[in-house]
């Protein structure tokens, strides 16, 4: 298990640049961020490293970088519908990649000096969780690519949305293709 963990660079990159990390309100169904030890209790050591501490898992050996079927991936710490397999597609790099997440305002982002150049860290909107990283090298139609981190996500494939709450996500794999006005 390979892990990146935070450190005083990112956090003196944030402090000069005014970003600070995301503090939602509502982060899951119980309208209040869960506790430390809530998340640990519920998440495996893996996610828990990944989504409360900026970590990233390997390449090629997650859980989801060669999923093909039909669903959609939501944030494992609250629940949110991210991303459809309809945007997912093969980056080459092993990780899950998306062209964009089903509703931009689900995912949030700011600017990550880990590895001394800034890079795009994408957060869950309502979890404030790590999800992985945006870059300007996907395909069209947005030319983004969002690499995620299997760990922060949970996938249900389309057989279980309603079943699992997320019914409304159905349309589109009856459809056929995503609406081109849907970004």
């Amino acid at each position: 298990m390979r892990l990146r963990k935070r450190d005083a660079a990112t956090a003196a990159a944030s402090k000069a640049t005014g970003e600070t990390p995301s503090s939602p309100d509502d982060a899951g169904s119980g309208g209040e961020r869960p506790t430390d030890a809530e998340l640990r209790a519920r998440l495996t050591p893996l996610q828990y490293a990944v989504t409360q501490h900026e970590g990233t898992e390997a390449p090629f050996d997650n859980e989801y970088w060669d999923e093909h079927r039909e669903g959609i991936y939501v944030d494992v710490v609250s629940g949110e519908a991210l991303f459809s397999s309809r945007d997912k597609y093969d980056s080459g790099t092993g990780w899950p990649s998306f062209t964009r997440p089903l509703r931009p305002e689900a995912v949030s982002t700011k600017t990550d000096f880990k590895l001394i150049l800034p890079r795009t860290e994408a957060r869950g909107a309502g979890s404030g969780s790590h999800l992985g990283h945006v870059f300007d090298d996907g395909p069209e139609p947005t030319g983004r690519r969002y690499c995620m981190n299997s760990a922060a996500l949970r996938f249900i494939p389309v057989e279980r949305l309603e079943e699992e709450g997320y019914g409304e996500h159905a349309a589109l794999f009856e459809e056929g293709d995503r609406p081109a006005d849907a970004s």
